[in-house]
């Protein structure tokens, strides 16, 4: 199983950092015995590591170079790869330039590294056979990607930060075989790219015969980009039972697994 982490955004709403806001301080992780600061995008490995994920890719912009530094070549027992973005053009573009390194056959889980969200299991909820999306209840939807669903839980329409939005649960994450990947980059292709959006692509998949799933699994869910995020973020984790410090140990440059490195700078055709 793969894991996309799209961190090749700028995290402008949280700037001046000395560092990429994917490697943001939240909470602490258990190293062996000593306990030591969590970057934020650990959360989000350990989920995918505990999901089944043995290869994770991250999309960098090419100027983030200490994501690579920090997570080398492996995340516990995951393999890291690396691909770039050129330039910040949304999560679609994000998201599929990972799509060269996936088979048609491979399950793929998607998630942003500056969020923290519950039950840390998540991804197990996602049925394997189809586009499906974790759902969190918020109470500002607007702010976020709300996913309208019909009672069985198919996916009838994602608002993308639509004032008065029809659902409070928003996605947080998302699964798919590896073909639907394929199916919806095509379609954005054949769309001119023009979806920055994951939302308004869903969309257009659904209304081409496609189909999703809501999966209404999640409890909490934080989006750290923010500096009231930021805060958020500590006292969930000051709430969480147990404490969220037992991340998988880095696979340092020196024990890690061969690293699974690309650089994919050009046009995506």
């Amino acid at each position: 199983m793969w894991g996309i982490v799209p961190a090749a955004g700028r995290g402008s709403r949280i700037q001046p950092l000395a560092f990429s806001k994917e490697l943001l301080p939240v909470g602490s992780r258990l190293d062996g015995d000593v306990e030591r600061p969590c970057a934020v995008s650990e959360y989000l490995l350990d989920r995918m590591v505990q999901a089944g994920a043995t290869k994770v890719c991250f999309v960098i912009s090419p100027g983030k170079s200490d994501i690579l530094a920090y997570y080398g070549g492996g995340y516990g027992p995951a393999s890291v790869a690396y691909v770039v973005q050129p330039n910040p053009s949304g999560l679609c573009d994000a998201v599929f330039r990972a799509a060269p390194l996936i088979a048609p056959d491979e399950p793929v889980i998607v998630g942003l590294p500056d969020t923290i969200w519950f039950p840390d299991n998540g991804f197990a909820a996602l049925p394997d056979d189809c586009l499906s999306f974790l759902l969190f209840p918020v109470d500002r939807p607007e702010f976020f990607d709300a996913v309208v669903c019909d009672p069985d839980g198919r996916v009838r329409e994602i608002q993308v930060k639509q004032p008065n939005a029809a659902s409070n649960w928003i996605w947080g994450a998302f699964k798919m075989p590896g073909h639907v990947l394929h199916a919806l980059r095509d379609l954005w292709l054949a769309r001119h790219r023009q979806d920055e959006y994951l939302g308004t692509l869903v969309n257009a998949y659904l209304a081409a015969g496609g189909m999703a799933r809501g999966i209404p699994a999640g409890t909490a869910y934080v989006d750290v980009g923010t500096l009231n995020g930021y805060r958020a973020a500590l006292g969930l984790l000051g709430q969480s039972e147990p404490p969220v410090r037992r991340a998988a140990p880095l696979a340092h440059h020196g024990d890690a697994p061969p690293i699974l490195a690309t650089a994919l700078r050009g046009p995506i055709a």
